[in-house]
């Protein structure tokens, strides 16, 4: 008859702590790296196109990363003073940034030289971004309250918007009609201009005293929902029903700072001052999951792909956190990125099968033979561990002392006595040891004679001991320590355990009591 291994025996996790499949999703961006920056991270960007490399602004400068290699690529310090709200093309070729002298700067990447320079504002400039449908146009916000779109080959002034009355730090032009842009200022109000008017045709919300400022917008690619987050509330507002504000959330403990979409547009992560990024699901606007950083979170963006989340913080840290991203997920088609593609695509690894051959799959082969032919199969026996190799070999001792290491959890060990209990074999391995093998064996009944798993298998064991042993205590101190302790932590079990029942009996009386009081009361016949 074959062995069989050892069974151990998990206990049954409670229910509460499973994790929903879209808490394992999120926890599936590990290794986080930090880098640290020696100002406060205020932005964070990815380009659309690969390998998705990203922008980061920290104080005067602006560094674009590999996001591979995390390594820094390009570098950008033509700034006279602190930079804001870098922006990457969807091209990831031309980026632009503004900064608190109020100009309005457009870099080529690759030799990081100025091409174009706007400096009609006249206070810091905090948003600087590309309109998604007409590539040659820059949006841009400012502390100055107001509001332009600029043409990049003309170098000009396509229109200015003066409707708010405090500074404008967010900002964006609609995803779905490049004339429509939305805005957030610090008079507590979300607007959406036309640059064909030259007007504002919504205005949502409204300056009171208390009013939070709006520190940041974002809108839905159908451009028919907007998002804004004014101090620790979320609110969405339906556009087509004349900006009416149809949901208000409040989960954040703190401003938030950051709103941010995932690849599918089914998650909406926002990032907070009480150090939170929460991750909503668009469908329900309900929090999915919750990611904690070591700071205050200023800025937060996640990559085209849904394989890395980046964020800023006040401190100074910036945090990029990875994910593996499977085999099944659609991957860039090799035709279209050899038409598409460019040198840094190749050195972004955005053609992973180049160069790497094919791995074939493990199958089962299919045998070929006569029908009356006979097919020997071979097992190959399973691969035992150390104790159970010396428990096969009834070396019950030694198979006791592998699972007393360190790195053997307790649940195993417990599954192997109980399993030595069953062969009546436990006397055996317990017999004959000196002070240096009955150590491990004490320190383990110390350390767990109070968890409620093994509390039973420890008292068992340890009659047990004293049994076999209580002649010859009083010669080695360290066990005599050793057994004092036991007995100290079991007299502390003990008194625990009666307070729980005194507990119990009071709380059995109010609610029996509670329960009378509230029963009604049943007249008697007359």
């Amino acid at each position: 008859m074959d062995y069989h291994p050892v069974v151990v025996q998990r206990p049954p996790r409670p229910h509460g702590s499973r994790h929903s499949p879209e808490s394992r999703y999120w926890r599936q961006f590990k290794r986080p790296v930090f880098v640290r920056e020696y100002a406060p991270v205020t932005a964070v960007h990815f380009a659309l196109q690969r390998p998705h490399r990203y922008a980061v602004t920290a104080a005067t400068r602006v560094q674009i990363y590999a996001p591979r290699t995390q390594k820094v690529v390009k570098t950008i310090s033509r700034f006279k003073d602190v930079a804001r709200s870098a922006n990457l093309r969807h091209d990831g070729k031309l980026l632009v940034a503004g900064d608190d002298t109020g100009l309005v700067q457009v870099f080529d990447v690759n030799s990081r030289a100025i091409l174009r320079t706007f400096d009609s504002h006249k206070q810091p400039v905090h948003v600087t971004k590309f309109s998604p449908l007409s590539p040659t146009h820059v949006l841009s916000c400012s502390d100055d309250t107001t509001v332009k779109l600029w043409d990049i080959p003309s170098q000009s002034e396509i229109v200015t918007f003066a409707a708010h009355s405090d500074y404008v730090r967010s900002g964006q032009v609609s995803p779905s009609n490049p004339h429509l842009i939305l805005t957030g200022s610090y008079d507590a109000t979300v607007r959406l201009f036309d640059s064909r008017t030259g007007q504002c045709e919504l205005l949502m919300g409204a300056p009171s005293p208390g009013a939070s400022p709006v520190e940041q917008v974002l809108m839905l690619p159908s451009g028919t929902v907007a998002l804004s987050a004014a101090g620790p509330i979320l609110r969405i507002w339906d556009l087509n029903a004349g900006g009416r504000c149809i949901r208000a959330l409040s989960n954040h403990q703190k401003t938030i700072t950051s709103l941010a979409f995932d690849a599918n547009v089914a998650r909406l992560l926002t990032g907070s001052l009480d150090q939170m990024v929460k991750v909503y699901d668009i469908a329900s606007y309900k929090v999915v999951h919750t990611i904690r950083y070591p700071a205050p979170v200023l800025s937060l963006a996640i990559s085209p792909d849904s394989t890395h989340i980046a964020a800023g913080m006040s401190d100074g840290t910036f945090s990029v956190r990875q994910r593996q991203q499977k085999a099944s997920e659609s991957g860039p088609d090799l035709a279209d990125a050899l038409k598409t593609g460019t040198y840094e695509t190749f050195l972004g690894s955005a053609l992973p099968s180049v160069g790497q051959g094919r791995v074939k799959t493990k199958t089962e082969s299919t045998f070929h033979g006569d029908v009356d032919e006979l097919r020997v199969e071979s097992r190959r026996a399973p691969r035992l561990r150390e104790y159970d190799r010396l428990l096969k070999s009834f070396k019950y001792s030694a198979a006791l002392d592998a699972v007393l290491r360190k790195n053997i959890p307790p649940i195993t060990t417990f599954s192997l006595i109980q399993e030595l209990i069953h062969r009546d074999g436990l006397r055996s391995a317990l017999s004959g040891r000196d002070d240096v093998l009955l150590e491990p064996v004490l320190r383990l009944l110390v350390k767990h004679v109070t968890d409620p798993r093994f509390g039973e298998i420890v008292c068992d064991i340890s009659m047990l001991l004293i049994d076999m042993y209580s002649p010859v205590l009083g010669q080695s101190p360290l066990i005599d320590s050793l057994f004092l302790r036991l007995r100290k932590k079991v007299l502390a079990e003990i008194r625990f355990q009666k307070e729980l029942m005194k507990t119990k009996g009071t709380l059995e009386m109010m609610f029996a009591s509670t329960t009378l009081a509230s029963t009604p009361a049943v007249p008697r016949n007359a």
